[in-house]
């Protein structure tokens, strides 16, 4: 019988634990209506400046500075860039892009 109580409000404390719903859960507003329509999930977002964003790195890409695309050319070419490891990208690009072309 002793055991039986002791296991009655051992249930009961888990119960109670566990069904507890804290104030803070209760401050959203989610928890009544977790659901938003589209016009207030999307308002958050202005499309002018996603636009903007866009813009501004399309512009980027293409006004790149002239250190980037020499580092770039020597990074497609083998040679430069184990060149560019041990003396630096802009020795690298002047050793095999820079002064006179060689021809055969």
């Amino acid at each position: 019988m002793r055991a039986l109580v002791v296991l009655a409000l051992l249930a009961v404390l888990v119960l109670a634990a566990t069904s507890y719903e804290s104030h803070e859960s209760m401050e959203s507003h989610e928890y009544l209506n977790p659901f938003l329509n589209r016009r207030r999930a999307s308002d958050f977002i202005q499309s002018d400046t996603r636009l903007r964003g866009i813009t501004q790195e399309r512009m980027r890409e293409r006004s790149k500075a002239h250190y980037e695309h020499q580092r770039e050319l020597c990074e497609d070419y083998y040679p430069c860039e184990m060149y560019a490891y041990r003396h630096g990208y802009p020795a690298a690009y002047k050793h095999y892009f820079g002064g006179r072309r060689r021809t055969k």
